[in-house]
């Protein structure tokens, strides 16, 4: 392995890649590190060490520690990622013609997109950070000491531009990663913040054990659990559906071509980490409004108290929304990122065709039908894996790394990540994964 790793430095363009990935890394964490003046430390660390295991463990998470040091990048990415929610969903549903169009006037439509969501991302991570602020002034800390030391509105205007900043800084960070970096940006950058708390998360294990607080037997049968989960997470991450295509024989310039055999390859998670993503962003909205405003009635009725009770990470009601955002949005990123129709019409046009399947509409209903079928297994198990991991971390009192969410991120941007050096790599024929430690696709036969 060390080899390997050895190996890519070798490549001075793939080097530099890696290098620049980490060095934004240590920025984002050195960044996650800087606390907002003003702010009792003291008291945030007792809100968080209370709520480790709720909405605010749960959000620390994807902030990669920054909420509970009340740092500059408090707000995280998902300002970032509710806008591309919000922009996804309005050309899924193609609310606004103009999006419509963008999206299919090439690379110039794409640039005018992400400048969009850049805006909207500005919007929602002022209207965000205006609520956290208000929050922080207003709520209680089970030592009763407070977590803001003197809440004037000048204080209040600096926070509130000093999270925004650090949300777009942590975009903008995001974006240079993917441009010029290896891997997705924004993933890695979540990527970071949960690997951050796994030595913690391994120590309290240790100490859990050496204080008698939790048996040897079931630390084992914890990590066990965990080795598992990561086999079957990686295995289905790596399937795919391989679809034989043949290409006729045809005459071009006096010689004659095609006559081959090939596949398309549907992977059984197509969305990866990103529909995972979109239900945590979504599930969060109605918790966040209920942690800062606890005491939110409607009529006389407890509004806050209701959702508190309802989405409780341990509620049936919870995990089975959970569920159902995840397999939403593994179909709906297939709907946006996927076009049987456009794909054979292109498979027409070179003079390819499935075998037994005639070309042209009957071509996308087979490969529709297909589609539909794989999704729906993959979304099953990521919604199974992003559930039960948590009623079993309950159970056996495990650390909040033992999660599915976590775990699937992480394998998932881990894989992807893996698959880019790869390609560096086969581009320039080095053949150092070919051997051994390539990742594959492990086909699945679905008709």
């Amino acid at each position: 392995m060390f080899k390997k790793i050895v190996d890519i430095f070798k490549i001075p363009q793939l080097r530099n890649k890696v290098l620049f990935t980490l060095a934004i890394i240590v920025a984002y964490r050195i960044g996650a590190s800087v606390p907002i003046p003003g702010v009792n430390a003291d008291a945030v660390r007792s809100l968080f060490a209370a709520n480790s295991n709720g909405l605010l463990g749960f959000l620390d998470m994807f902030s990669g520690g920054a909420l509970n040091r009340m740092s500059v990048f408090s707000m995280g990415i998902m300002p970032y990622i509710n806008a591309s929610i919000i922009m996804s969903l309005m050309q899924g549903a193609h609310v606004i013609p103009y999006l419509d169009r963008l999206a299919k006037e090439g690379e110039q439509g794409r640039k005018k997109l992400t400048q969009i969501t850049r805006y909207g991302t500005l919007i929602l991570g002022a209207i965000q950070s205006f609520g956290l602020t208000m929050a922080i002034t207003r709520m209680p800390t089970p030592s009763g000491m407070p977590i803001v030391l003197d809440p004037t509105i000048s204080w209040m205007v600096m926070t509130i531009v000093t999270l925004v900043t650090g949300t777009v800084l942590i975009m903008w960070l995001g974006e240079q990663v993917t441009e010029r970096g290896i891997g997705n940006g924004i993933s890695l950058i979540i990527f970071a913040g949960i690997v951050e708390r796994l030595p913690s998360a391994c120590l309290s294990v240790v100490e859990l054990i050496r204080m008698e607080e939790l048996s040897l037997l079931v630390a084992i049968l914890l990590l066990a659990c965990v080795l598992v989960v990561l086999t079957l997470v990686v295995w289905v991450e790596t399937a795919q559906r391989r679809i034989p295509v043949n290409y006729a024989k045809r005459m071009v310039g006096g010689r004659v071509c095609g006559g081959s055999s090939s596949f398309l390859p549907i992977k059984v998670d197509q969305s990866g980490v990103i529909a995972v993503i979109f239900a945590v962003s979504i599930l969060s909205a109605p918790l966040t409004i209920a942690q800062f405003a606890p005491n939110w009635t409607l009529w006389g009725y407890p509004v806050s108290k209701t959702i508190t009770a309802w989405f409780n990470s341990s509620s049936w009601i919870y995990n089975t929304v959970y569920a159902s955002l995840v397999i939403f949005f593994c179909y709906f990123y297939n709907s946006i990122s996927f076009n049987p129709k456009d794909l054979a019409e292109n498979m027409k046009k070179s003079g390819g065709f499935v075998p037994g399947i005639r070309p042209g509409e009957p071509t996308a209903t087979y490969i529709q039908k297909v589609l539909e079928r794989v999704t729906l297994g993959g979304a099953l198990f990521v919604a199974c894996i992003a559930v039960l991991p948590d009623y079993l971390r309950s159970i056996l009192s495990a650390p909040f790394f033992f999660g599915g969410t976590s775990l699937l991120i992480v394998v998932g941007v881990s894989l992807d990540t893996i698959g880019q050096i790869e390609s560096h790599l086969i581009m320039r024929h080095y053949e150092v994964f070919m051997k051994e430690g390539r990742i594959k696709g492990r086909w699945f036969n679905v008709k």
